[in-house]
């Protein structure tokens, strides 16, 4: 893969993104997240493979909110439960030493928006070794897996949300 990759990451409170992965299910689903954080994302990955892809993204969006997760005054550690049609997806984060993911959710037979859906766990792997994470993800109820996805990422932007304010929910500048 090439090595052009960029990340940027404001907590302003305005829940917008610029995303450009070249995989559309993807730059939508971190949108979302975006949106539920309340922050501004700006996401470029060079073209590659999708699991490339779909790594870089993961690990660039981590390493640009590590810093913001960490300041003097953040939480540096959130949750939430969101729903997104019938699905009801929770996500719960905390600083950690050890980054991991853990997840009751197993996509691997699924696609959405033509990819297999277990990339989005790549994703959220990258994610939470970029941003050094402890994440967890729940998922309650869900048939359709594109609404699952997109409950998973609304709760893990709004778990982000908190965890990069304040606890009186301040933005850290």
């Amino acid at each position: 893969m090439g090595e052009r990759v960029n990340a940027r990451v404001d907590t302003a409170g305005e829940g917008t993104a610029t995303v450009a992965t070249g995989i559309s299910v993807l730059d939508h689903l971190v949108g979302e997240l975006a949106g539920t954080a309340r922050i501004r994302v700006s996401l470029e990955v060079a073209p590659g493979t999708v699991e490339e892809t779909v790594g870089a993204a993961g690990t660039a969006l981590g390493e640009a909110l590590a810093g913001r997760l960490r300041a003097a005054g953040a939480a540096g550690h959130g949750w939430a439960w969101l729903p997104a049609e019938e699905a009801l997806a929770g996500a719960v984060i905390e600083i950690s030493e050890r980054p991991l993911l853990v997840s009751n959710v197993d996509f691997s037979a699924q696609r959405v928006g033509g990819i297999g859906s277990d990339v989005i766990a790549q994703f959220l792997t990258a994610f939470a070794e970029g941003a050094g994470l402890n994440l967890h993800i729940r998922v309650l109820e869900g048939k359709d897996p594109q609404h699952v996805l997109h409950a998973i990422f609304k709760a893990l932007g709004a778990a982000i949300g908190q965890a990069c304010r304040t606890p009186e929910g301040e933005d850290i500048r």
